[in-house]
């Protein structure tokens, strides 16, 4: 069994990818990314473990279901995206195995037996795997976003890709909401994107080859030029954290660069 990679992917806005826009073309590129995700890996990984930036809690807790709904949890669109579906079973022998490394690890871990998918989770990979038939498991962030704590996460997780589970950070690198709705409201945003200075710092930061440097700048992510200005606040982010504390010493590879409503989002992979 291959190693699996890990990596960070936009998940785009509420049930983005399944609706009309104006421009018809606004989400293209990242559903266009998100449908050659699969075929990026060196085979069908054996699960799913995801970290959205739409679920915290006091410490992190994972999902131990065996058949997890979804989570509805946008507002204010078409009737139709209320009835999307992506039957993915749960898994909870991989979400014990999540629990056992977290608390080895010196993190509390509790488990969640009735929440569902959220549309972090369930709208990318209804693109990237429409089937809906490798088993998934959703981890919580810390609602405390250190990001000392997600990295070292991450780290706990890592031997989890050696069992063929892809682990995914879902979010988006550029989350200020205030400025991507104005832009909305304008037309969809013209001229240079938000969030160049600081996508163009952390392009470098998670792509540095010596993954302690990668971990101490993305430790101190909010200090970058322009961090905040992206990301008032983090959760979007802090699953990106994850993903690069589970890649160890493989390297980080920026793997998408879009811009979309006046703002610029980027993915990245791990291995």
């Amino acid at each position: 069994m291959s190693r699996m990679p890990t990596m960070f992917i936009p998940h785009g806005g509420g049930p983005c990818f399944f609706m009309d826009w104006n421009p018809p073309d606004a989400w293209d590129r990242q559903r266009k990314f998100l449908q050659d995700l699969p075929g990026s890996l060196p085979q069908q990984p054996t699960a799913l473990l995801v970290v959205s930036g739409h679920w915290e809690e006091r410490e992190f807790t994972v999902q131990h279901n065996p058949a997890p709904p979804l989570l509805y949890d946008y507002g204010g669109f078409p009737p139709h995206t209320y009835e999307l579906t992506w039957p993915a079973p749960g898994d909870p022998a991989l979400a014990e195995s999540v629990h056992d490394l977290l608390e080895a690890a010196g993190f509390p871990c509790g488990y969640e037996n009735q929440r569902g998918f959220d549309h972090g989770v369930f709208v990318p990979l209804k693109v990237a795997f429409p089937g809906a038939d490798i088993p998934t498991v959703q981890l919580s962030l810390r609602a405390d976003l250190d990001a000392d704590a997600h990295l070292a996460a991450g780290r706990a997780l890592a031997p989890l890709r050696d069992e063929g589970v892809l682990i995914i950070g879902s979010g988006n690198t550029y989350h200020n909401m205030q400025v991507l709705m104005q832009s909305v409201r304008g037309g969809g945003g013209g001229g240079v994107p938000q969030g160049v200075e600081f996508d163009r710092w952390l392009s470098d930061a998670a792509t540095r080859p010596d993954p302690l440097e990668r971990d101490r700048l993305l430790a101190g992510w909010d200090r970058a030029p322009g961090a905040r200005d992206s990301n008032p606040r983090e959760e979007h982010l802090i699953p990106l954290h994850v993903a690069a504390g589970a890649a160890g010493s493989d390297p980080g590879h920026k793997t998408l660069e879009d811009h979309v409503m006046g703002a610029i989002e980027s993915a990245f992979s791990f291995g």
